[in-house]
């Protein structure tokens, strides 16, 4: 698939069903967040029940990523995407039937998260595979734009379609999203082996570059979600904000998101060290000046603004990493990157919740800030030094 594929307005078509995709898919997992007491209303189950249809999902996806990218590892792309985006589409539409318990939702989350397990492995080889290689990360760039509108937009439209009508409504304009994103994908994507073309495998192997990758998805995301799982209370008991100043922060989190990984999708192929650096180092200070300055409104609002355009950016840039240094099948190692992002937003709520009553809700971003810096220390450590045609040379992790 690479000068000699699809025309270009087939490419165009097949990476905006993916972008809707995405957009769709990151919906789903966080909507039942803006809809918690809807929902926990009408099935009579308690708000952490709701919740935990969250968490439930993103422990799915950690767990399920791996082995389900080795199952479907030699089907072929066209098929599988449909397959996953139907999944999807059915499991949306059941969650909306009227009179459907609470197992029932539960177990059509499970399969969303299954089905989205394996998208986020799939999803960036195929967009990539469509054009040179060259354009890797400008692509990854542009698929990070439609999970990134899912917070800015989707779930804020989700919960005021949900408020307005019936928390159902939302699930089945979703499941109409997928079926778009289907059949688009069927109409335009070619039918290939797997393992054929330039994405399939990384551009220059590091088996050590690769655990890199991983270890600072994995610790930077832990600190980022060590602090911004308890934002909300954050921002009404230290930065003193009211419930409708709250939103508004929030939405700007939103935005500032977007707008990172607008701004740097363009840059990855041209920065790859840049764009993953510094945005690790933003993320540090930002939550190190919650911290220090939360209790400053004016700063805690910029400071929340540049969390969520670090945030967004790191996990864009440890893909387009991953497809670089990918000692295999780049699937598999987008599976596992997905599972390290996975499991740092597990580890993160978990370990803010374990310092809350120690230390209060101020000293959680104290800790996700520290956090965030072992992230970039494994980032930019020296590597083991290298010996080549008579000539020591050092070369730093910072390289990926």
């Amino acid at each position: 698939m690479g000068g000699t594929g699809p025309a270009p307005w087939r490419r165009a078509g097949v990476v905006a069903a993916l972008m809707l995709a995405a957009f769709t898919f990151n919906t789903t997992e966080n909507l039942p967040v803006g809809l918690l007491a809807l929902m926990a209303d009408d099935l009579r189950v308690s708000l952490a029940a709701v919740g935990a249809l969250v968490t439930g999902y993103g422990l799915t996806v950690a767990l399920a990523s791996l082995p389900l990218a080795q199952v479907t590892r030699s089907v072929p792309r066209r098929y599988l995407l449909v397959g996953i985006l139907g999944l999807l589409a059915v499991a949306s539409w059941a969650s909306a039937l009227g009179g459907v318990s609470y197992g029932v939702l539960l177990a059509a989350r499970v399969v969303t998260a299954l089905a989205q397990a394996v998208f986020w492995s799939v999803m960036g080889p195929v967009a990539v595979g469509l054009f040179p290689p060259e354009r890797r990360g400008r692509v990854i760039g542009m698929l990070s734009v439609g999970g990134s509108l899912a917070t800015v937009a989707g779930v804020p439209a989700g919960t005021w379609l949900g408020g307005h009508t019936d928390w159902r409504t939302p699930f089945v304009m979703l499941g109409v999203l997928a079926l778009v994103s289907l059949v688009t994908i069927a109409a335009l994507l070619p039918t290939s082996r797997p393992q054929d073309g330039h994405a399939a495998y990384g551009a220059a192997p590091d088996r050590r570059g690769f655990r890199v990758v991983l270890a600072v998805t994995a610790l930077s995301v832990t600190g980022a979600f060590a602090g911004f799982t308890y934002v909300v209370a954050f921002l009404d008991e230290v930065s003193g904000f009211g419930a409708s100043a709250v939103s508004a922060v929030l939405f700007a989190f939103g935005g500032a998101a977007l707008a990172g990984v607008a701004v740097a999708g363009p840059l990855l192929d041209r920065f790859p060290r840049a764009t993953l650096t510094v945005p690790v180092a933003a993320q540090t200070v930002a939550l190190l000046g919650l911290w220090a300055t939360g209790h400053v409104p004016v700063a805690s609002v910029l400071l929340i603004m540049v969390l969520g355009a670090s945030v967004s950016t790191v996990f864009m840039a440890t893909q387009t990493q991953v497809l670089r240094v990918a000692p295999g099948r780049t699937e598999t190692a987008l599976a596992a990157n997905s599972a390290a992002y996975n499991v740092g937003i597990a580890a993160g709520a978990l370990l803010g919740g374990a310092l809350l009553p120690v230390v209060g809700v101020r000293g959680t971003f104290l800790a996700g800030g520290l956090w965030s810096a072992a992230a970039l220390m494994v980032q930019t450590r020296p590597a083991r030094a290298r010996r080549g045609a008579g000539i020591r040379r050092w070369r730093t992790s910072a390289d990926l």
